[in-house]
Formats: C-alpha cells, sequence, structure tokens
C-alpha cells in the first residue's frame, strides 16, 4: 500500500507507455488535481486529459520546466520523457540532447526549488562485457547503444546531483514493459508487446528478434508498483542513487509464443531478426535484483503465465468492443 500524501506531481513524458498508465494511478493515489500530466508531440487519450491538468511541455528547454513547477508549486518529478532505444539508433544526435538535456534541466530545477526526482534507467546500460545471467547490480557498463550511453551517464548524473546538492532523485533500471494499454513505443524488447496485439488481431506475428534470445520483462502493473514504492520509500533505505537493477521475469519469443498459443492454439509466430538483434543480444538474459528488494521491499507480481493471461484477456476484450 502506498501512504496518502498532500503531493504535487508532474509527470514529464505522461503520454508515452509507462507516463499514460502511471500519470493514471498517481492520480487514483494522490487526487486527480495534484499530478500534471506533461507531454510534448504525442496526443494525450481523452483519459489523461479527462482525468486531471496537461501541458505540453519541450522539457529540453529549462525555463518550460521551471515554468509548470512553479504554476502548480510542484515538489516531485516523475521525469519519464526519452528517445528509446532503437528510436535512437536511428537519429543518435537527437536521442542525445532529449535524453541528456531534458534530465540535466529537471535536475537544475530541482536543486532550485528542493524537488523529489524519479528517473527511469534501464538494462539498456550494461554491454556484451558485464555478465549476461544474473546480471550484478555493480558491474561494468559500457553499452552499445546510444540509448545506454544516456542511461549510463545520466545514472550518474543522478548521482553527482544526489552527492553534490543533496537532490533527492532515485531510479531503477527497467527491463523491457510489457503494457495492455498503450501501444509500442521504439524499443527493442517491444516485440512482447507488439506480439500480443497481432495474436488477437491476426493470429500471426513475424519476430523482429530471433526466437531464442532471452530478455528480461515487466508487466506493466509491476513497472508502476517499482516506481511508487521507491519514490515513497524513506531515504534511509535508498542506498544506491545511480540506479537499481529491478526484475520481474525473462523468457525468449519462442517461450511467450508457446504461452500465447495455450491461450490462442492457432497462433503461429515467426522470426525475421533486424538490426534489433544485435541491441538484444549486447543486454543481459536475467538480472540480479537482490539491492531493490533488500533496500526497499522490491517484489513484483507477475510472471509470465499471469502476464500473457491477463494481456490477452484485456486485449481480447477490446478487439471484440473494435477499440484495438
Amino acid at each position: 500500500m502506498y501512504r496518502k500524501q498532500s503531493k504535487k506531481i508532474l509527470v514529464t513524458g505522461a503520454t508515452g507507455q509507462i507516463g499514460s498508465e502511471l500519470t493514471l494511478e498517481l492520480r487514483n493515489k494522490y487526487g486527480k488535481e495534484n499530478v500534471v500530466a506533461a507531454g510534448h508531440k504525442r496526443k494525450p487519450s481523452e483519459a489523461l486529459l479527462g482525468s486531471g491538468p496537461f501541458e505540453f511541455l519541450d522539457a529540453t528547454k529549462r525555463e518550460d520546466v521551471e515554468k509548470i513547477v512553479k504554476e502548480y508549486d510542484v515538489d516531485t518529478v516523475y521525469h519519464l520523457a526519452a528517445v528509446l532505444s532503437a528510436v535512437g539508433e536511428e537519429n543518435p544526435q537527437n536521442a542525445w540532447n532529449i535524453n541528456m538535456g531534458s534530465l540535466y534541466n529537471v535536475l537544475e530545477v530541482a536543486r532550485q526549488y528542493g524537488l523529489k526526482v524519479f528517473w527511469p534507467s534501464s538494462i539498456a546500460v550494461f554491454g556484451p562485457e558485464a555478465p549476461r545471467v544474473k546480471t550484478p547490480q555493480n558491474t561494468v557498463l559500457i553499452p552499445r547503444t546510444m540509448y545506454g550511453v544516456t542511461k549510463v551517464a545520466g545514472e550518474l548524473l543522478c548521482n553527482y546531483y544526489f552527492l553534490r546538492y543533496g537532490v533527492d532523485v532515485r531510479s531503477v533500471r527497467y527491463p523491457g514493459i510489457i503494457s495492455s494499454e498503450t501501444p509500442p513505443g521504439g524499443g527493442t524488447t517491444d516485440y512482447a508487446v507488439e506480439i500480443f496485439y497481432e495474436a488477437v488481431r491476426h493470429k500471426r506475428y513475424t519476430c523482429f528478434l530471433r526466437a531464442d534470445t532471452v530478455l528480461p520483462m515487466m508487466y506493466m502493473p509491476d513497472c508502476i508498483n517499482a516506481a511508487i514504492t521507491l519514490m515513497e520509500a524513506e531515504a534511509s533505505r535508498v542506498k544506491c542513487r545511480t540506479s537499481y537493477n529491478v526484475a520481474a521475469m525473462s523468457f525468449s519469443p519462442a517461450e511467450l509464443a508457446a504461452e500465447i498459443r495455450k491461450h490462442i492454439p492457432e497462433f503461429v509466430c515467426e522470426y525475421k531478426p533486424d538490426f534489433r538483434q544485435k541491441i538484444a543480444d549486447s543486454w543481459p538474459m536475467s538480472i540480479d535484483d537482490s539491492a531493490a528488494r533488500e533496500d526497499w521491499g522490491w517484489n513484483p507480481k507477475y510472471d509470465l503465465a499471469t502476464m500473457t493471461r491477463d494481456m490477452i484477456e484485456k486485449l481480447s476484450r477490446r478487439f471484440a468492443e473494435g477499440r484495438l
């Protein structure tokens, strides 16, 4: 359970995969008017617009961030605005400018106004030099994507702002995130979302990774729970100020397809690896998240079977209603 408190929260990247659902959960917990959703280019959903305040925000402009913080008397920021891995490789310079520029601005405003910050890192911080099985909390970080580079740099920047200025910034390294509500946004793990949509719609999917490519994944309810639980933890329990490993499940496309066939027997999955295969091969297969479990009680609720059942139930219902 999350403690009810009077907060004024800003969520940047609120129209993205995580932000769109996290915003609604935060509004449910802390009051609709207390959570400001902010997006840049993607059109906000009716649920987002109808449930509380929304602002268009370019987080690469510090004055824009500061304006919203002052206008709404914000004390907590969930900074989710980012360019993801696959999209980032198409325009690395843009990924650097957006990911690092926006984080720097948020941290500067947090320093100035005493804000608490959540910022998500990623398993993209790891490269092939890191152990790929049970990747430890502290290991070598030599990523092979610009997205990963920005996440490593971001972790170090967050840690610096905590040590140098006392900014209460907290972070987790998310694996691939699977959601029934928001379409994929350009990540290497997005096959694990696309496959459900195509299974329900067409009973067929062509995967852009090899059948045996094992990657860490997490269902959206656990993703949201990780962010809020970490932010609600007593500061003394947050011992890592770079970013905590968090994990829930690991599987391959073939294992996921087999699980889907338990619900949709006629489902067929083909495999045509593209440039994202090289990215996936540089990432961990499983994650050691014992530090998060010990420090602030991280405990995921969903595994492959329960996640698959829930995804198919929700998407099948929307498909039957003509909303998919």
